[in-house]
């Protein structure tokens, strides 16, 4: 069972962040290029077993503190479960069951779209954006990928008789209680607050913390709102992304795991023992995200014959592979050389 740190007694610094290579473009046995980033993974006791780059510097964890946003929705009475709530933690693809989804959490806090405050977007699921445009569809509140989270965050601002406009706002009560779970399940003080890509208040913790928190949710007790929110995500995982996402596949393939992406080159996952790892590519690059956190699966003593469908896509020459993206050799449990 995972036991918790006590909270650090200020904030995480903000600072130009002390990133370390954490993967290798590798054509033809040479090092084409290189992805710097973080990468931090806990013990069952929370303890850090490795820890790459800079663990402790303050960052923006992006759509990967939904779970956090979603644990603190219920804590506020939110109603929801199974694949409506995995949907509330959600950046979805934009697929006709997730609009479904954000139009019947609206239809149950007697709301519609134009209550909506997340900024119009097409779909993000490539497939689904490409049939979109083909249809002559535009941006929609509804088809952005964070509509789930706030068709959930006005239902819950409904249900306590909060103002429903505002519902962005920092200082909105439904805001203060998101912040006070994040500060509470990361175990340290929010560093800064910004505005995220949706529109809804984004704070900035630690990878650190980030990876703590993950692993509070996947050790809470059943029935508690943490664990709901893993619960629901675990089993409806394309609820939670979308249909052939890699952060759903991952969940499928180890089992127990929880993980969630962020924009910018985040991953956090955690397993049901507290065992958590967390993952910033520097450069934001989506390519080096999940071997990166494939690997530090297996530092944290997952099998890795269930993560080798991550291991990282080809580099293709002429249309035929001649190398990869590769984790570095200290996030292999066996060290191989660099250009192997």
């Amino acid at each position: 069972m995972y036991t918790s740190s006590p909270a650090t007694a200020s904030a995480p610094v903000v600072r130009e962040p002390r990133y370390a290579p954490v993967a290798h473009l590798v054509r033809g046995g040479v090092v084409e290029g290189v992805h710097y980033g973080s990468v931090v993974v806990l013990g069952a006791d929370g303890g850090v077993r490795l820890g790459l780059g800079d663990i402790e510097a303050a960052f923006y964890p992006r759509s990967a503190l939904k779970p956090l946003q979603a644990v603190a929705m219920l804590r506020a009475g939110l109603p929801l479960d199974g694949a409506l709530l995995s949907l509330a933690a959600a950046s979805h693809s934009g697929e006709e069951r997730h609009l479904d989804g954000a139009r019947r959490i609206l239809e149950l806090a007697g709301l519609v779209e134009d209550d909506l405050r997340n900024v119009p977007d097409m779909p993000y699921g490539p497939a689904v954006r490409d049939a979109w445009v083909r249809a002559g569809r535009g941006p929609s509140r509804l088809a952005q990928n964070c509509s789930g989270k706030h068709a959930a965050m006005l239902w819950t601002a409904r249900l306590n008789g909060w103002s429903l406009p505002d519902y962005l706002d920092p200082a909105h009560p439904l805001q203060r209680a998101v912040a006070d779970t994040v500060e509470e399940l990361t175990g340290q003080p929010v560093a800064r607050v910004t505005v995220d890509g949706c529109g809804a208040p984004l704070f900035s913790v630690s990878l650190h913390g980030l990876a703590r928190a993950a692993a509070r949710l996947t050790t809470a007790a059943p029935g508690t709102p943490e664990a709901r929110v893993a619960d629901a995500m675990r089993e409806h995982a394309d609820m939670a992304s979308g249909a052939g996402r890699d952060v759903a596949e991952l969940m499928r393939a180890v089992p127990g795991l929880l993980a969630k992406d962020g924009f910018e080159g985040v991953q956090v996952a955690a397993l049901p023992d507290g065992r958590a790892v967390a993952v910033k590519i520097a450069d934001g690059a989506n390519r080096a995200r999940i071997p990166v956190a494939a690997a530090a699966l297996a530092q944290a003593g997952v099998d890795p014959a269930l993560l080798t469908k991550f291991e990282g896509e080809p580099l293709l020459g002429g249309g035929e592979p001649v190398g990869r993206v590769r984790p570095v050799p200290a996030l292999d449990p066996a060290p191989q050389p660099a250009c192997a």
